[in-house]
């Protein structure tokens, strides 16, 4: 099952997992709001009965004024998709994983969780209440069988981020910050979300995996 706000995103997903072989729930859905986050959990139990697994992976435009400089409405958009969205979501989803006696559930985080930075402030501090959700519920969730870590990647390569690393320059200033010299594809947090769903990591909750080819380190 997948959800997304806008079905162009939706549709090509669909076509890709349909190539695949796969059945697939598709929902246009705001997760940042309770009530589009209630119907999308109903129509899921309706025609799948069970959830194992969760991910909760939004995008949002990272850049804002500072901290100070920035409205209202601009903190309450970014942290309604970053960090609210998450808890709504899980909070609906725990609810199924009980009913099968478990789950996994991998939250996408960022280093901007634990690097501050210009321009993004906000952001920074979405994703910090994020890992914090993170090791909360894994807290509270460890009785019922229920792991919740998180992943923490650094600049990813899609579409999204495309104007910086299309650019030669831009590029070339980033990648002197990551000692592996590139920037992660998408196929380098997949690895890492595939580990934290798997029977590997039963015995890992409440921890973040940071994705950045070492610029953390």
């Amino acid at each position: 099952a997948i959800c997304s706000r806008k079905k162009e995103s939706l549709d090509e997903a669909v076509e890709e997992f349909t190539n695949c072989g796969m059945d697939v729930m598709a929902k246009v859905a705001n997760v940042g709001k309770s009530d589009e986050v209630k119907a999308l959990f109903h129509a899921l139990d309706e025609q799948f009965g069970r959830l194992d697994i969760l991910i909760n992976n939004v995008g949002t435009n990272i850049l804002t004024p500072s901290v100070v400089e920035a409205d209202e409405g601009l903190w309450d958009k970014i942290l309604e998709t970053s960090l609210k969205s998450a808890f709504l979501v899980s909070s609906q989803a725990i609810k199924l994983m009980k009913r099968v006696g478990g789950g996994k559930i991998v939250n996408i985080s960022s280093i901007a969780a634990r690097k501050a930075s210009r321009g993004m402030g906000i952001y920074c501090v979405a994703k910090a209440g994020l890992e914090m959700l993170t090791k909360v519920l894994a807290v509270e969730l460890a009785p019922e069988q229920i792991n919740v870590n998180a992943v923490a990647p650094a600049m990813i390569k899609t579409k999204f981020s495309q104007p910086l690393w299309s650019n030669e320059g831009i590029y070339s200033e980033i990648i002197k910050t990551i000692p592996m010299g590139r920037i992660a594809e998408t196929g380098d947090v997949v690895g890492a979300v595939l580990f934290l769903v798997s029977d590997f990591s039963d015995f890992i909750t409440g921890e973040v995996i940071t994705v950045d080819g070492g610029s953390m380190a």
